[in-house]
């Protein structure tokens, strides 16, 4: 099953493993000592996000890490920012009404 960036991020874990691994990689067994979940339950965290293209493994020796591949993310970005122009239009539209408001009250009161 192909899972998408939204899948990833909804899950708190997923969300922190993502948080620690941006900042550098780490192997599972670093990632899994930061979570109070057996190391089995981190490792299924990391599959859905290379499943989801954030994190790929990188094996270097004996070791397998995990590097964030944030681009993804752009998705979720793309996505909120059809909200962000939708709010940022109506609450134009309510400052501008309140001006409105306003101006009238200020006028209505210097008669």
């Amino acid at each position: 099953m192909r899972r998408d960036v939204f899948q990833a991020i909804a899950d708190p874990t997923r969300r922190e493993i993502l948080n620690m691994i941006a900042h550098e990689s780490l192997n599972v067994n670093a990632v899994a000592g930061h979570f109070d979940v057996s190391r089995t339950a981190v490792y299924k965290h990391v599959k859905i996000l290379t499943e989801c293209g954030l994190v790929v493994m990188k094996q270097q020796g004996r070791e397998r890490f995990c590097e964030a591949k944030l681009e993804k993310l752009n998705e979720v970005s793309d996505w909120v920012e059809q909200y962000r122009k939708f709010w940022d239009a109506r609450l134009d539209s309510l400052e501008n009404y309140l001006s409105e408001l306003q101006t009238k009250n200020k006028e209505d009161g210097n008669k």
